[in-house]
């Protein structure tokens, strides 16, 4: 089931693309989190997305947001990924355990073994503001997003 709005986001602890360790609670008291669970690097909607963030990047990662975008990938394929395509924000690696984070807010697709394209917007208190989560072949608009943004 997927995490609902005004409940507290489940925090967790995972690596990202330059193997450092990121935590949710890090952002605490600090930032707004947009955390983007996406199924898998080098597809082409998940590329399409990412980059859109990337054009858009000073909308999602500034002194009072940070854009966490989060597959079951390895920390090597999201390190190359974001090399190649120029992603200047944190890729998480939810690989091992695999899809525990993912599990946590409700966005793993048991039977694909990946991600569906889930995105919370978590207050600077930890707790979950807005949400959406689309199927696999189905992107998001970023424009919601930034919408959601401006509530907080």
């Amino acid at each position: 089931m997927t995490i609902e709005v005004g409940t507290k986001a489940p925090d967790f602890e995972l690596k990202d693309n330059h193997g450092r360790t990121v935590r949710l609670s890090d952002f605490h008291g600090e930032k707004n989190v947009v955390l983007l669970f996406y199924p898998f690097a080098f597809t082409g909607v998940c590329t399409g997305e990412l980059c859109e963030l990337r054009d858009n990047l000073p909308k999602f990662v500034n002194d009072d947001t940070q854009l966490l975008a989060v597959s079951n990938d390895s920390i090597h394929t999201l390190r190359v990924f974001a090399d190649q395509e120029g992603l200047d924000y944190p890729l998480l690696s939810d690989f091992w355990k695999h899809g525990e984070a993912s599990r946590a807010y409700g966005v793993f697709d048991e039977d694909k073994g990946c991600a569906v394209r889930g995105t919370f917007i978590i207050d600077k208190e930890g707790v979950v503001r807005w949400t959406v989560v689309n199927a696999l072949p189905d992107a998001r608009d970023l424009n919601d997003y930034l919408k959601a943004l401006d509530t907080l």
